[in-house]
């Protein structure tokens, strides 16, 4: 009884534990639909966390640009200990030395200490006012250039989103044909001991098992290295499991919408906007090349605390103290030509970001033209697909009703099978070419 009852206590505890740990596995996996997976990926992903990191250095350099425009304060103290100190000569016959040599007279002490405290204040500098400016955009610059990233990211999403669509879509038509392949081989293995069907049918039935089969193992693994791929994009560890939510189906873009968005692709582009941005910069810094023919013009003030002594008791020692104020013009009259090579190089820079630019241009109206054409071609194959899935589906079924009433044969419905796995795979392909080129075209008219 005692035995019984153990093993009844065992028997519970055992369920309980294995039936938490799998309502434990069930909630551990995550669902994403595209929505929920581009929000998170715009919240973690690791090269939009690197694009804001550009973002906060661009603040701090419109920081350091004002700096050059406030004043300068400096201390500095120093030490010297005179090893041999400097002399003053004195000519011969004089009031001060009346002997026929000339004199020297030590000056200074052993120990010297001097602090000094120095301010500079830039009255007129036109880098300064350029760098500031410079900053600035730079900072609009990073920001458009986050835009990008994000809009790039989106485009990964999507992409990875599709694929997992599209893998398990294949999935299902594997296993739909590997089933099917497994009671056809069962059905012609019962037929086979009744006699009715020949052992040439049986291997037949039995070789088309083998065969599909690595089809689908194929197909899950391409579904796991799928999700795998998004995981990495949205940030989720690679250990966890998700499943995707969504439609694997077709809807058209209105006319509408492809004209206008497509009318406006290149004022919308990030990319084309950076681009405007660097060629503004570069503008800016032929101004600052420019600069170097002009003066700069600073104020100086400075105190000085000082003294220098043979001894060490430095309670005793004399201080003195000199204060000075001033102006200081600095121009430089001749650099080796230097300043004009500097000035065309950075002209030729901001013609370099022109041609970009305009290459760039070209290149989008290329880009949303491809992707409009390629879905006009997905689309076609679509309604192509879909016509030729219905009448390989009847096929099939006409096939096996032949092979039951005894006048068709296993190689019929082996040919119709192939038919109908190839007709939805095509399908299903056909369905993620079009997801995926409306995706580069929203990519391509920035509509994220």
């Amino acid at each position: 009884m005692k035995e019984r009852l153990l093993f009844v206590f065992i028997s519970i505890s055992v369920f309980i534990f294995f039936g938490s740990t799998v309502v434990s596995a069930q909630q551990d996996t995550l669902t994403f639909t595209l929505e929920k997976a581009i929000t998170q990926a715009l919240e973690s992903n690791w090269d939009i966390q690197l694009a804001k990191k550009d973002i906060d250095k661009s603040q701090e350099q419109i920081s350091e640009a004002y700096s050059n425009a406030f004043p300068r304060i400096d201390f500095t103290g120093n030490y010297t200990r005179n090893i041999m100190l400097p002399v003053l000569f004195i000519p011969p016959n004089n009031p001060f030395n009346p002997t026929p040599n000339t004199q020297t007279i030590e000056l200074g002490s052993k120990n010297s200490f001097a602090a000094t405290l120095g301010l500079t204040q830039v009255l007129y500098s036109q880098k300064v006012n350029t760098a500031i400016k410079i900053a600035g955009e730079y900072a609009e610059y990073s920001i458009i250039g986050e835009k990008a990233v994000k809009q790039s990211v989106i485009l990964s999403v999507k992409k990875a989103f599709y694929t997992i669509l599209m893998a398990e879509e294949i999935v299902r038509v594997s296993r739909r044909s590997y089933e099917s392949a497994e009671a056809n081989y069962k059905n012609v293995a019962a037929l086979y001991k009744q006699g009715v069907a020949s052992e040439f049918d049986l291997l037949r039935s039995e070789v088309q098992v083998a065969n599909v089969k690595p089809g689908l193992l194929q197909a899950e693994n391409n579904l796991e290295l799928a999700k795998s791929i998004l995981k990495n994009l949205i940030t989720v560890d690679i250990k966890t499991p998700i499943r995707v939510v969504g439609n694997f189906d077709y809807q058209e873009v209105p006319a509408e919408e492809l004209n206008e968005a497509g009318n406006n692709a290149i004022n919308n582009s990030p990319l084309a906007q950076q681009l405007k941005v660097q060629e503004s910069l570069l503008d800016k810094n032929v101004t600052v090349e420019r600069a170097d023919y002009f003066p700069t013009l600073a104020f100086f003030g400075q105190y000085q605390y000082q003294t220098q002594d043979n001894t060490w008791k430095i309670n005793n020692y004399n201080w003195a103290k000199s204060f000075m104020l001033g102006l200081q013009l600095t121009y430089t009259l001749f650099d080796g030509f230097g300043r004009g090579a500097r000035i065309q190089q950075a002209i030729i820079d901001k013609e370099k970001v022109g041609l970009g630019r305009q290459k760039l241009e070209e290149g989008i109206k290329v880009q949303v033209q491809q992707a409009q054409l390629k879905m006009e071609d997905s689309k076609k194959r679509i309604l192509a697909q879909e016509k030729s899935l219905s009448q390989a589906d009847k096929a099939l079924k006409i096939a096996l009703t032949r092979y039951k009433s005894g006048v068709g044969t296993q190689l019929e419905i082996i040919d119709t099978e192939t038919a109908l796995t190839m007709a939805q795979t095509n399908y299903s392909q056909a369905i993620y070419d079009f997801l995926i080129s409306k995706s580069e075209w929203e990519y391509a008219v920035s509509i994220y």
